[in-house]
């Protein structure tokens, strides 16, 4: 197998184009996406107040609003029209409605009609204010409740306010660098994978040069030789990507590192092996980068990471479970983020070892019969 490795990487270094596709490609994607998710979350959203009502209340409203990190005051204004206009060029991404009389109809125990708006069409971005914006509104009205108007009506009333606590459980400070990254590098570079892979085979089919790859050695162990080399190059540069988010940004793994490690090994040999299978099976590169784009292009929307399943239609569920990212994806969760004990993750490492053996004895037995093909032209 060694030689057969080492015929692979001298073919790289020849070849100044596919080793920038195993290079620099990778580390580009880890780049790219390390520095889009290093914030974390949004800040500093703008946002406006239509404050018709000039009171303490409103008063009290735009202080706690100002003080969340998440929302920036872009306006504040007493025309509903003026703010509309403003969030349809975007220039703010919503609005509280202070309505005139407010502050006079709560203290009567009445509906103070204070409403919130927001722009939900960018779905993070409008989870995300509208959060604030709520948190911050009731806040402040609690805050007005007690300290402003019942301390002035009943000065030596001890009121009690309840207080419910509530905890994010495995991504406390709600970071899109903890929930999204883990599961987009891996996700990008497969595909990355899966291209350099069925390049790497397709060449040897279309210049005929499949007796030189396998020589005197097995089918399989040529097979194996050719998939390993580009399977350890991007656990390589998944695992410096991983020593850049733990060791050096401080994210904490609560499970198990070697089970990750492994799963991500599986999750690579899987592609790959599925890639030599799909361009042996066409003999067409176009063909098979259509059906990469297609099944490896899909991993991250159908694992269940993005969009829950749960009430998926049954298609979707069919599909989700024929790609090896949902099993990797679920073992990556209770590994990285939950903290599960081992075994709960040997499930999903056996499913990715079962595509792992299936793709392989498929991909060899189409790779006997090209030969065969080959030997008879």
């Amino acid at each position: 197998m060694w030689t057969g490795m080492l015929r692979e990487l001298q073919y790289l270094l020849k070849h100044k184009w596919d080793l920038c596709l195993v290079t620099l490609a990778p580390l580009f994607v880890i780049i790219l996406f390390s520095s889009m998710f290093y914030a974390g979350k949004a800040e500093h959203l703008p946002i406006a107040i239509i404050d018709q009502d000039q009171s303490e209340l409103s008063r009290n409203i735009e202080k706690y609003l100002s003080h969340n990190h998440t929302l920036s005051i872009y306006t504040v204004s007493d025309n509903p029209n003026e703010v509309e206009h403003l969030l349809n060029q975007t220039k703010i991404w919503g609005y509280v409605h202070i309505p005139a009389g407010a502050e006079q109809r709560m203290v009567q125990a009445q509906d103070a009609q204070i409403s919130i708006a927001f722009n939900q069409s960018y779905f993070s971005i409008g989870n995300g204010i509208s959060s604030a914006m709520l948190l911050s509104t009731v806040e402040a009205i609690a805050d007005f409740a007690k300290n402003s108007y019942f301390e002035n009506k009943i000065p030596y009333a001890e009121l009690s306010t309840a207080n419910i606590k509530i905890s994010p459980l495995f991504n406390p400070n709600l970071s899109y660098e903890f929930y999204l990254e883990p599961f987009m590098i891996p996700a990008i570079l497969h595909l990355l994978l899966c291209c350099c892979v069925a390049f790497a085979v397709g060449q040897e089919l279309k210049y005929g040069t499949l007796n030189q790859w396998i020589q005197d050695k097995s089918v399989l162990n040529a097979l194996l030789a050719k998939n390993m080399v580009y399977v350890l190059i991007f656990c390589f540069w998944t695992w410096a990507w991983l020593f850049w988010l733990v060791v050096i940004r401080g994210w904490f793994i609560a499970g198990s590192l070697w089970i990750i490690l492994l799963g991500q090994f599986l999750l690579y040999s899987a592609y790959a092996l599925i890639s030599s299978t799909v361009v042996l099976a066409t003999r067409n590169l176009s063909k098979t980068f259509g059906f990469i784009a297609v099944y490896g292009g899909s991993s991250l929307s159908f694992a269940g990471v993005t969009l829950p399943l749960n009430n998926a239609p049954i298609f979707t569920k069919f599909w989700a479970n024929i790609i090896p990212y949902t099993p990797y994806a679920k073992l990556q969760t209770e590994q990285w983020v939950v903290g599960s004990p081992s075994f709960i993750s040997m499930v999903p490492l056996a499913i990715l070892a079962a595509y792992c053996i299936f793709y392989f004895a498929l991909s060899s037995l189409l790779l006997n019969k090209n030969l065969k093909g080959a030997k008879h032209d």
